[in-house]
């Protein structure tokens, strides 16, 4: 659940190393997490996927193997095993910490077998779009799980452990490959499922099929496996939420229905948020949530969009507008707010990545204001290093820096960011805010920003309970101490494309 002033974190990166030590390293880091103030981890996928411990996991392929069994080259996943992910949770759970799962559930990757299936070929920017005739291709649909599959002693089946639920072609869609002729496009099936699933955009005219053989939600069977498999996944695991990935792609009926089935067989609240990418689709991203009847949150992706931008145009960004047509602002209660993750961060597709200089301002305003549930990303507290080809075949080394007030933000908004907060948006280069605090802050806290070229400031009301009182920069950045008036206000500054945090002088 979300807990009062609570910071999620994404423990993982695209370029996490391969080396299986994440669950055994989360075990190690969550008493230091807690302190920094972190209340939720947001955990990479559990389950075993097509390219097995390289994975990242997004070509997810069994759900029940969380690196237990040897499937697709290896027990483990790129993060560890199943004991070590059930150590790690355990342990988070003494620090009050929660854990949020990253579940797949718009397709699945890396069949055992081919199926002979009657397709036709869709255009890939107007899926309702035919092209050529109706064909038989063999599609990997067939998904057995054979490490899951006790044999006796005259190699018979014995057992299916965990599920005997076998995925073949009729619970999936479409599928973008055809093995008989080696030939990569969209193929819908033909004979069930020929209407996608219905979306709440006509973007790409339906925007169903994303990757991979795609599930068909308008099968019950495929419903129902997939509520079993979260019992069970609910009571193995003990996990606190979910991180709801491509959903897209996947029709808004069927989350509702999934959701309200996971939370009746819980104790628990589930926190869940979705991750419908659509920087530019503010419109969307509102209808989605309404339609979802606020069931879940969403990743604030406007938000995240604006920061990108605001961090390449300098002062050429108007601050003023930096929360103008963004979840956070509409429906603060639903939004994570985050500065970058796994698919923004460079080389990957959807990159949008936030300049150096302007993350601890983009920290500032998810951190230390009341709106929105902010995303901490592991690069910023850990630092990256990778290499990868970019989206002009060449290769590049990345470097990504920790962002050295982020522990400093971290603390303040422990500390500081409670009670009545009180705006002032009113300048294209230079914002600030107040939290006038309460029982659980020892201090109000007034926080300025800039990415002018020339310093700010703003007298700004922080009480007049601290009336003769001085107030300083806990960042550093600014030397002088500012002297509250008789009505509580005080003439706080900035530097230029600088960011300050002001709290009483203790």
């Amino acid at each position: 659940m979300k807990k009062n002033n609570g910071v999620m974190m994404q423990y993982f990166h695209w370029y996490s190393p391969a080396d299986g030590n994440l669950w055994n390293t989360v075990t190690k880091e969550v008493k230091n997490l807690a302190e920094l103030g972190i209340t939720a981890l947001w955990l990479p996928p559990a389950f075993k996927a097509s390219a097995g411990k390289d994975s990242v996991g997004y070509d997810i392929y069994d759900l029940y193997d969380l690196g237990e069994f040897n499937q697709k080259g290896s027990v483990r996943t790129k993060y560890g095993n199943k004991e070590e992910y059930l150590t790690a949770i355990t342990e988070a759970h003494k620090y009050d910490i929660d854990i949020y799962a990253d579940i797949i559930f718009n397709h699945k990757a890396g069949a055992d077998m081919t199926e002979r299936v009657l397709a036709q070929r869709v255009d890939r920017e107007n899926r309702n779009i035919t092209v050529g005739e109706r064909r038989i291709i063999e599609a990997w649909t067939k998904f057995v799980f054979p490490g899951r599959i006790e044999l006796d002693d005259n190699l018979k089946v014995k057992n299916f452990i965990h599920s005997d639920f076998i995925w073949d072609y009729l619970h999936f869609d479409a599928v973008d490959w055809d093995q008989k002729n080696s030939e990569s496009a969209i193929f819908k099936f033909v004979g069930h499922g020929e209407t996608w699933e219905k979306m709440i955009t006509n973007e790409k005219g339906n925007y169903d099929y994303l990757m991979f053989s795609d599930i068909d939600y308008g099968v019950n069977e495929v419903k129902d496996e997939l509520k079993r498999w979260a019992k069970w996944f609910l009571e193995t695991t003990n996990v606190d939420g979910f991180r709801l990935d491509a959903i897209k792609h996947i029709t808004i009926e069927y989350f509702n229905e999934w959701l309200d089935f996971v939370r009746s067989n819980s104790n628990k609240e589930l926190f869940t948020v979705g991750e419908y990418w659509a920087p530019h689709d503010y419109e969307v991203l509102i209808k989605y949530l309404q339609e979802s009847k606020f069931r879940m949150s969403l990743f604030d992706a406007t938000l995240q969009n604006k920061f990108h931008t605001a961090s390449k145009n300098y002062e050429n960004f108007d601050l003023s507008k930096i929360f103008s047509r963004t979840i956070v602002e509409k429906y603060p209660v639903n939004a994570v707010t985050l500065v970058d993750n796994h698919d923004t961060q460079p080389l990957q597709a959807l990159e949008a990545p936030v300049e150096d200089w302007f993350k601890p301002l983009a920290y500032a305003i998810i951190l230390l204001r009341q709106e929105g549930y902010p995303c901490v990303f592991y690069p910023d507290i850990y630092g990256a290093k990778y290499t990868d080809k970019g989206r002009d075949g060449n290769l590049y080394e990345i470097t990504l820096n920790p962002v050295k007030q982020l522990p400093q933000l971290l603390m303040a908004r422990h500390n500081y960011a409670y009670g009545e907060q009180i705006n002032y948006l009113d300048h294209n280069n230079t914002i600030g805010w107040t939290r006038l605090g309460n029982e659980d802050s020892a201090t109000a806290m007034a926080v300025l920003i800039s990415n002018g070229t020339e310093e700010g400031y703003k007298d700004m009301y922080v009480g007049q309970k601290y009336n003769e009182q001085t107030f300083i920069d806990i960042l550093g950045g600014r030397q002088e101490k500012i002297l509250i008036n008789k009505d509580g206000i005080g003439r706080f500054f900035v530097n230029k494309r600088g960011l300050s945090v002001w709290i009483k002088n203790m």
